[in-house]
């Protein structure tokens, strides 16, 4: 695994020189998630797609 500063070295060099302050905390916001769902991936908390269509019904429901 990459040091996070590794991570955002990388992340600026991909940005456009013009970005913005809010472009980049948009950006590393975004890979901060990604690292988190995988994390919950490698660990097994995910849900079925059986489990998320009861979910979804649940919540469209009308």
């Amino acid at each position: 695994m990459q040091t996070a500063k590794h991570e955002v070295g990388r992340l600026l060099t991909r940005l456009p020189d013009d970005c913005s302050l809010e472009d980049i905390q948009y950006h590393l916001y975004v890979l901060q998630k990604i690292e988190h769902g995988l994390k919950d991936a490698d660990e097994g908390r995910v849900y079925t797609q059986e489990e998320v269509e009861k979910m979804m019904a649940k919540w469209l429901e009308k």
